[in-house]
Formats: C-alpha cells, structure tokens, sequence
C-alpha cells in the first residue's frame, strides 16, 4: 500500500509539472497556431483575449476579404533550397592507431547502412517542415528492443529480438523544457515528452491499462471563414482544435544528472499511472555519459530563447499590410466598374434598381419633374496603392532573405555566369543559419546513433551496404567494433552546393592537371575516383572492370597478410594489381605484419615479380 502511495504521488507530481510547464509555453503555442493559418491561408485570424486564436468578421457585405498569399511560396522556396542538404558523414579516427582506423571504417559502414534503413534523410526533410513553420524541432534517437534480428526464442515461445535504433522526428508542441529561457538542450536540467496514444497502443507498450480520455489535438480542415469578395464567399484551410478519443497522455520526464541522481532519471507516466521510474538509459553522451536522446534543430536562433523563431511570424504584419491594400485597390476598381448612383428621393423603384442595377438596355422609368439617376464621378486609383503594393513585395523578400532569381525579369540577359554565381550566392546567404543547424543536427544524429550501437550491440549483428556500382556488400559487427568517443564526425561536402556545382568545380581542378601523377598522367584508379565523383560510375564498362581488379588486389593482399599462396590469374590487369600490392607494402600495416612473419615480405616480392614477368612476357 505505501508503495502504491508513492507511485501515486510521483505521477501527480509528474502531471502538475506537466500542466505547469504547458501553461508557461501557451503564448509559443498561440505563434506557432498563427504561422500555421497563415500559411494555409487562413489569414483574418487574430490572438483574442485568453490567447485563444479568434476569427475577424467582415465589418461591410461588400469588404473585399480576398487572400493573397505570399507567404507560402516563400516557405516553399526555402524548404526546396533546405531540402537539399544532406551531408554525407565522414568518420574520422582519432590517431594513426590501426585499431583507431579499422573503428572509424566500421562506424562509417554502420552509419551508411542505417540511413536507408532509418529513412535519414526523409526525416530531415520533415523536419524541415516543422522548423520552418515552427522555428524549432526535434530529433529522438531511441534503442526498441522489440526491433532487429531474432536472436533466441523464450521458453513461452516469444521472439528475442536483437534490437534496433529508432530515429523520429517530434514536433515542438511535444517538448516542456523547464525554462523557456534556456538557449540550447545543454542548458535544460530536466526536459517532458508528452504525447497522445490510444489505451491499446499504451497497453501494448507498457502492458497497463489506463481511462480513455478525450485529447485535445489540432488538424487541418477546409472551411468557410469569411473570405471572398463581393457577392461571394471563399474557402481556407484552417488549423482547428479537434478532440481524440479513447486516448491518454503519455509523459516521459527526463532528468539530467546530478547529486541526487548521478545516472539522471526518467519517469514515465501513461495516463494517471507511473510505468517507470528510473536511471537515464541511454549513455549518448560525451565521453559514454547518459544524456537526453534528443536533438534540437531551429530555422533562426533567438537569443536568451529555447525556441527558435520562424520566417513566417516575421512575414505575418508585412502579409496582412499586404492583403489590405489588395483589398483596397479592388474595392476601388469595384467602385469604377459598378459605380454609385445618386438617385432623387422617391423619383424611381429602388428595389428594381438595387436588384438589377442599370443594365445594358434596361428602360429606367423616374417621376416626372424629377431628377433623373445618375452615376457620381469617380476619382481613378491613386497611385499610393501601386506604390504600397510594390513596396510591401520587396520587403517580403528582404524579411524572407530569399527570391527565385528565375522568377524576375530584373536580370539582364547579358549578365555573366560568374556575376550570376555570385547573385545566387549573395542570395542564398540568409540561410546560412538554417543550414548550419541542419548539418549539426545530423552530425548530432549520426553521434548518438553509432553511441547506442556501442551500448546495446553486444552480440554480431549484420549489415549490408551497397555501394555506387550496385554491388551489396555483408559485413558483421558489434559493439567493440564501434569506439564513438574517439571518433570525429563530419560533413564531408557542403551539402547547400548542387550536383552542377561539384562538377564543375571537379572539371576545373582537372583542367589544371590536380588528378593527375608526377607524370602528368590519370592513373586508371584515379578515373574510377573521378567517375564515382560525377555520379557516373556505373556509366563506363571498362571503369567497372578496373574497379573489380582493384578489389581483387585488395582481396590477394588480405589473403597474402594471412599466409596463404596466391597465383597470378590470366585475367588480372597486371599494371593495376602492381599499384595495389606495391601501395599496400609500403603502408604502415604491412610494416607492423612483416615484423611479426618475416616470410610476408618474400611471398609479396614473388607475387610481384609473377605479375612483372606477365607484363614483359
């Protein structure tokens, strides 16, 4: 019983924490709510009292209530420019150390086989979405040991599983910090998950039943919300609060390490219950300490903020200013085109003439002696607007930091390429900040990935990659194959530059002869090199078969390192496995092997001397 009472009052500490921390971030709810409607196009939207989002009425029938929508191709502009980024992750070893260059191979294989498996870079591209809209996502890189390859089977009949990484992208309505004024996940003592799940799902998790409940959620839906000119009525998608059925709140409270409790803690809380009360588990942390699993990634930092701010809420006074002079020029020219007539009193029918007006042909019948009805003159549209118009589109651009140059006839056709390279450059500066975020994200991700792999992995696991000519290759390993601490991560290419871009630059750096040996000549392996660097290994036939060859060497060196004979075949390209035996001899692996049989070295001379004796034969 007194277990029970504990259990009970932790949740309820728990949940009040909850609703706490909830209460402190509602006004960063209400901003991301707007961003949202606006992009829809739901844009007559307010923040009313309470900070609830309130929808403006239409104060005349005949306002124009018209959207134009600018903010949306600008969001989308930047997702496609954003999109593009996918760093490839380069693994480096920490010293010369050969068991420190035999991990750094092993993580990397580890890593580029996980990406397809993980879906990587789908998820980036979705969470590109949320910090653009939101300012600020998240990354959760989690251990499922109901996930993998089976390993055994219980005495009940159930599979054990080898278990697996699991990397989701979480939305920013889903993370509590314990201040809003922390500038990064570092600064955060404590950090809350909260999600919604149905009571089965939260059954089949952690095998407790709880009270189904009605969650509040959002979604989109495409209603009627005022919009439209005159004499109709339009349509736009609106962020509305819906509710979930039969559901419970699942609050997963992370604490970091302290005096108190030197491991952390996590508490689980499904519903009303406590499911789990422990040690932080994952050891994601520098130097194998535990950490939380989750990576932060902003659209636009904010200094002294945990959140980052979007585009959008920067955009949203310029797009109503915009909308409103819009409006205002077509209530003008509606104005021009129906006009106003002056009529006497009680000289026509003014039902007749509100009805239908005086249309082409109609016969106006108006007492006689009265003044007959006639249109008042009207002023032309005044210049302001146009004016207003067009500089309201340039601070769309100026606030977005972005423009399709493509889109605008403002470029000359007789502008150079370089000054065009440079255009595109200057304007691709803005989003410099998005896109170092982005890379950090990942380098964060392939960190924690490989750092799980070094904690659960104990036994042989295998894995497969395949490589740019198509080839599958197997391979095993486990967790002593990993050492993560000691290794380094990095972006191996700039992943804001385009295929043309790296083409270009790797044909001006042939041009100037940098591939080429002391003899100013290609090597075949460098034209593999060069090929798979275009994309286009698996374009030339020959070049495949060189690549095969340099395999082959590769494959007789690890044999000949083992001791074993290997005969010199009819089908070697005796030129490329020289290169290969003769580079391989004079590396540091081959030193530390001969020092422990003295025959290697014979054996390798021999095997050369075969493959000599083919080439002058």
């Amino acid at each position: 019983m007194k277990n029970n009472q504990i259990k009970e009052k932790i949740a309820k500490e728990v949940i009040d924490d909850f609703k706490n921390r909830a209460e402190a971030r509602k006004s960063f709810d209400t901003i991301w709510q707007i961003n949202m409607n606006f992009l829809m196009g739901n844009q007559y939207c307010n923040i009313g009292y309470g900070g609830q989002i309130e929808e403006a009425d239409r104060q005349f029938f005949w306002q124009e209530r018209e959207v134009y929508n600018h903010i949306a191709p600008i969001y989308d502009i930047r997702y496609a420019k954003l999109s593009r980024i996918k760093p490839d992750i380069n693994v480096i070893p920490a010293t010369s150390d050969e068991r420190d260059k035999q991990s750094a191979k092993a993580s990397k294989k580890i890593y580029k086989s996980l990406k397809n498996k993980l879906e990587i870079e789908n998820k980036i591209t979705q969470a590109i979405k949320w910090s653009e809209v939101c300012g600020t996502v998240f990354y959760k890189v989690s251990w499922n040991n109901n996930l993998g390859q089976t390993v055994a089977v219980d005495k009940d009949g159930n599979k054990v599983k080898s278990g697996e990484v699991e990397l989701s992208v979480v939305s920013p309505f889903e993370i509590y910090p314990d201040s809003q004024t922390c500038e990064s996940l570092r600064d955060c003592q404590s950090l809350l998950h909260a999600k919604a799940y149905t009571t089965e799902q939260i059954k089949s998790m952690y095998g407790v039943e709880v009270k189904g409940e009605k969650i509040n959620t959002f979604s989109l839906d495409n209603v009627s919300v005022g919009v439209g000119g005159l004499g109709f009525n339009g349509t736009a998608t609106k962020l509305i609060e819906t509710t979930k059925d039969n559901s419970a709140i699942v609050i997963e409270k992370y604490v970091r390490p302290n005096s108190e409790y030197p491991n952390g803690r996590l508490i689980i809380v499904a519903g009303d219950k406590l499911v789990y009360d422990g040690e932080l588990p994952y050891l994601c942390g520098e130097d194998k300490t535990r950490d939380f699993p989750f990576i932060r990634q902003t659209s636009i930092e904010e200094p002294g903020c945990f959140w980052g701010t979007s585009v959008i809420e920067r955009l949203i006074p310029v797009q109503r200013a915009f909308n409103a002079v819009k409006n205002r020029k077509h209530e003008f020219i509606n104005r021009l085109s129906l006009g106003v007539l002056s009529v006497e009193d009680g000289s026509v029918d003014l039902d007749n003439l509100e009805e239908e007006g005086l249309c082409p042909g109609k016969v106006l019948v108006y007492r006689q002696g009265a003044t007959e009805p006639k249109y008042l003159q009207s002023e032309s549209i005044p210049a302001g607007l146009s004016d207003e118009e067009n500089n309201l589109l340039d601070e769309f651009n100026k606030i977005s930091g972005v423009n399709d140059l493509l889109s605008t006839s403002t470029i000359s056709s007789n502008i150079s390429g370089n000054a065009l390279e440079l255009l595109i450059s200057q304007d691709e500066t803005r989003l410099n900040a998005s896109i170092e975020s982005i890379k950090s994200a990942c380098k964060e991700i392939a960190k924690k990935i490989l750092r799980l792999y070094k904690q659960y992995a104990i036994f042989p696991r295998i894995a497969k990659i395949v490589g740019e000519n198509g080839q599958i290759e197997m391979f095993y390993f486990s967790s002593s194959d990993i050492s993560s601490d000691d290794i380094e991560l990095e972006n191996q290419t700039d992943g804001s530059q385009t295929l043309t871009q790296r083409r270009e630059m790797i044909f001006s750096l042939l041009e100037k002869g940098i591939f080429q040996d002391e003899n100013g000549t290609l090597t075949n392996r460098m034209k593999c090199k060069i090929l798979e660097m275009l994309g286009l290994g698996i374009w030339e036939n020959a070049q495949d078969l060189n690549e095969l060859h340099l395999k082959r060497a590769d494959g007789e060196n690890i044999k000949m390192l083992k001791g074993d004979e290997v005969d010199v075949s009819e089908i070697d390209d005796d030129k490329l496995h020289l290169n290969e035996h003769i580079a391989f001899m004079l590396g540091e692996d081959f030193e530390k092997a001969k020092a422990k049989n003295s025959k290697l070295e014979k054996m390798f001379l021999e095997h050369i001397h075969k493959h000599k004796k083919k080439m002058e034969g």
